[in-house]
C-alpha cells in the first residue's frame, strides 16, 4: 500500500489491529524474550571462581528455611513471637546466605524472607553476601535476592536505630543500610561496564539506580515480580509510573556519579540491547530527581548520535530510530526532553520524514513517544500538518498506534480536533454520505472500515451506499480492540464529541451491552461517565439505552464495574430504576448510600438463606 489517503469510495479493508512492539512480537523486529546474550566474560582477565569453591544447601538447611518459612506465614504480623522468630531465622540465613541466594528454591525463600525482615538481621545478610557480589549479582538466583534485599530501602532506611550496642560482626562493626547501599554502589561503579553488560548483572544495575534516587519505577517493579510470568502478563518496558520516598543526600550524589559512567562508553550503552536498558531506566530517575543531568545525558547520547555517517535520505539519526536497541532509547530521550529540544529535534531531524517513519515496523514506536511528549500548539501543528494526510495508509499498514498518540496529543493540546475527526471518519469510509457518520463508535472500536464491518462489496469508483439503519441494528457488535477503546476513549475526552455521542446514542441495548461487557470496550463507557466534556444530560442519552440490560450488566465481571460507575453517578430516581430492575429494594437513608455491588452482595446472602421476604437492604 502506499503512503497516500485511500479513496473514500475504494474497496473496504480491515485495518490490521497492530501493535505489539514487544519482545517477540510478529513484525515487531525484536527478539524473542529468551533470547539474551550470555553474561560477559570479566574484564581484565580475571575470571568467576567454578561453582564447586562456593557451598551448596543441603536438603536438610533447605527443609529447615521451608519449615520456619511455614510457620512465620502463620504467626500474626505484629507481636514479640513474630519478632523473636524472624530474628532466629535470618540468624541462620545469614551463615548459609551464600547457598541460599545460589539455590533456586533457597532464593525465592530468602526474597521472601528479606520482604519482612528488621533493619539490621537485613545488614547482617546483606553483608555475608558482599565478598561475592560479582557472583551473586550474575546468579540467576543470586540477582533476585540482591534486588529484593535494595527494595527493602524504601521501607527501612528511615526506621529508627535500635537502643540497645550492636555487636561487632566478624570485621568490626556491622555498616549502617546507607553505607552498604552506597558500598554497593561503589563497587558497581568500579566494574560498570561489565554490570550493566551482563544479563543478570544489568537488573542490579538498574534496581540500585532506582533506590539511589528515591524512585521505584512500576514498569521495573512488575518486571522483578513477574519474573516467571508470562510476557503477556508483564508491564510494557515504555511505562513509568513512580513511587517515590526519601533518601540521604549521600544517595543522590551517588546517583550522579553512578550516572557520569555511561559518558565514558557511551557508544556501548546506545548499541548494546543488555546494557541500553540500565541507561533507559537512568534517564527516567535522573528525570525526575536531577533534570539538568538528565539533560546532559541526553546530549550526549543524540551527540554521539547525530556525529554518526549520514543516511542516504536524511539524518544519521533515521538509521538509529529504524534499529531495534538504539530506538528504544530513544523512545525514552524523547520522553524526558523539554519542549525547546523537541522542537529543534523535529527541526533538525524528523521534519519531512513523519510518513516514513510511520510507515517502518520499528521507527514507528519512537514517533509514538515523540508525538506523546509534544505539548505545545507550536510544534503539534507541523507535526500535524505532515502525518494527517497518511493516516488511512498508516492504519492500513498495521500501525494504528500511531494514529492514536496523534489523536492522544490533539486531545493534550487542544488543537486540531475537528480536522482528526474529519480525517478518521475518511479513513473508516465513513464521512460520506454524512448517514454513515452515525456508525463511527463500532468502526473505530473494531478498526474496520464500513464496507468490512457491514460486509459490503462497493466496487471503486461506486457511489456509497447510504446507511441502513435496519442492517446496523441487526448485526451484532464486533470484537473490540484494545487499540480502538483507546481511540474513542481519546475522543470523548474532546472539547466536542458530540458526534461520537449521538454514535453511542444510536445502539442498541445489546450492542450496548456487548460493549460494557468486553475488558477493552467496558473502558469507554468509563470515558462517557468520566469525561468533562461530556453533559449530564448527553450521559442520559447514552445510557438510557442499557435500561433492561441491568441484570446482564451486573453478571458481567466488567459490566458490572461499569454499573457500580453508573450507580455512583446516578440521582435517587435512576437508582431506584435500576434497584427496582435488579430486585433490590432500597429505603431512605441519611448518610451515603452503599455502593450497588454492596447491596447486590447482601442480597445475594439473603437469598442463600431461602428468605424470600422483601427487605431493606440497605
Amino acid at each position: 500500500m502506499g503512503l497516500g489517503p485511500r479513496s473514500p469510495h475504494q474497496a473496504g479493508r480491515r485495518f490490521p489491529a497492530g501493535g505489539k512492539r514487544g519482545r517477540g512480537a510478529k513484525g515487531s523486529g525484536r527478539p524473542p524474550p529468551g533470547c539474551q546474550r550470555q553474561p560477559c566474560p570479566p574484564p581484565d582477565g580475571r575470571s568467576e571462581p567454578p561453582p564447586d569453591a562456593h557451598p551448596h544447601l543441603s536438603p536438610e538447611a533447605l527443609g529447615y528455611f521451608r519449615r520456619a518459612l511455614s510457620a512465620l506465614k502463620e504467626v500474626p504480623e505484629t507481636g514479640e513471637e513474630r519478632e523473636l522468630m524472624v530474628y532466629n531465622v535470618l540468624k541462620e540465613v545469614e551463615a548459609q546466605a551464600l547457598a541460599l541466594a545460589t539455590n533456586r528454591a533457597g532464593s525465592e525463600m530468602l526474597q521472601e524472607l528479606l520482604g519482612f525482615s528488621p533493619l539490621k538481621p537485613l545488614c547482617r545478610v546483606w553483608a555475608a553476601l558482599r565478598p561475592n557480589l560479582r557472583f551473586v549479582a550474575c546468579h540467576r538466583c543470586g540477582v533476585h535476592v540482591l534486588q529484593s534485599a535494595l527494595l527493602q530501602l524504601p521501607r527501612l532506611l528511615g526506621s529508627p536505630a535500635e537502643e540497645e550496642e550492636e555487636e561487632d560482626g566478624k570485621d568490626g562493626p556491622l555498616e549502617t543500610l546507607e553505607e552498604l547501599g552506597l558500598g554497593l554502589a561503589a563497587e558497581v561503579c568500579d566494574d560498570f561496564l561489565f554490570y550493566c553488560g551482563d544479563t543478570h548483572g544489568s537488573f542490579v544495575v538498574r534496581t540500585l539506580l532506582q533506590v539511589l534516587g528515591g524512585t521505584l519505577l512500576e514498569s521495573e517493579r512488575a518486571r522483578h515480580r513477574g519474573s516467571q510470568l508470562p510476557e503477556a502478563q508483564r508491564a510494557p518496558s515504555r511505562e513509568c509510573k513512580a513511587t517515590d520516598f526519601e533518601v540521604p543526600e549521600t544517595f543522590l550524589n551517588c546517583l550522579q556519579n553512578l550516572s557520569s559512567c555511561f559518558l565514558k562508553d557511551i557508544a556501548v550503552f546506545i548499541t548494546d540491547k543488555i546494557s541500553s536498558f540500565c541507561l533507559q531506566v537512568a534517564l527516567q530517575i535522573l528525570h525526575r530527581k536531577l533534570p539538568q543531568f538528565c539533560a546532559h545525558l541526553c546530549n550526549a547520547v543524540m551527540g554521539y548520535l547525530s556525529s554518526r555517517n549520514s543516511s542516504a535520505d536524511g539524518s544519521p539519526l533515521l538509521l538509529f530510530l529504524r534499529d531495534q536497541t538504539s530506538s528504544r532509547l530513544l523512545e525514552q530521550v524523547l520522553l524526558v526532553s523539554e519542549p525547546p529540544k523537541l522542537q529543534s529535534l523535529f527541526e533538525d531531524h524528523f521534519q519531512g520524514q513523519l510518513q516514513t517513519l510511520a510507515a517502518h515496523p520499528i521507527a514507528n514506536f519512537p514517533l509514538q513517544r515523540f508525538l506523546d511528549a509534544v505539548t505545545t500548539p507550536e510544534l503539534l501543528s507541523p507535526v500535524f500538518e505532515e502525518l494527517s494526510p497518511a493516516l488511512e495508509a498508516v492504519l492500513a499498514q498495521g500501525h494504528p498506534g500511531v494514529v492514536i498518540a496523534l489523536v492522544r496529543a490533539c486531545h493534550r493540546v487542544g488543537i486540531h480536533q475537528a480536522q482528526v475527526l474529519q480525517l478518521l471518519l475518511e479513513a473508516f469510509h465513513c464521512a460520506e454520505p454524512s448517514s454513515r457518520q452515525v456508525a463511527c463508535v463500532p468502526l473505530f472500536a473494531t478498526l474496520m472500515t464500513y464496507e468490512v464491518y457491514y460486509g459490503l462489496a462497493e466496487e471503486e469508483g461506486a457511489v456509497p451506499a447510504e446507511h441502513q439503519v435496519e442492517m446496523a441494528t441487526a448485526r451484532d457488535l464486533g470484537e473490540v480492540t484494545v487499540l480502538g477503546s483507546l481511540l474513542l476513549q481519546h475522543l470523548l475526552h474532546f472539547s466536542s464529541p458530540g458526534l461520537i455521542l449521538r454514535s453511542l446514542g444510536a445502539l442498541t441495548g445489546p450492542q450496548l451491552l456487548t460493549l460494557a461487557q468486553s475488558p477493552a470496550g467496558s473502558h469507554v463507557l468509563d470515558a462517557v461517565l468520566t469525561s468533562p466534556s461530556v453533559t449530564r444530560k448527553q450521559r442520559r442519552q447514552v445510557l438510557k439505552t442499557l435500561k433492561g440490560q441491568y441484570v446482564a450488566l451486573a453478571c458481567s465481571r466488567h459490566g458490572s464495574r461499569v454499573l457500580d460507575a453508573i450507580w455512583s453517578g446516578a440521582a435517587l430516581g435512576a437508582r431506584k430504576e435500576i434497584a427496582a430492575e435488579l430486585g433490590i429494594i432500597l429505603c431512605t437513608w441519611h448518610s451515603s448510600p452503599p455502593t450497588l455491588s454492596h447491596s447486590i452482595k447482601r442480597r445475594s446472602r439473603a437469598d442463600n438463606f431461602k428468605d424470600t421476604r422483601p427487605g431493606c437492604l440497605c
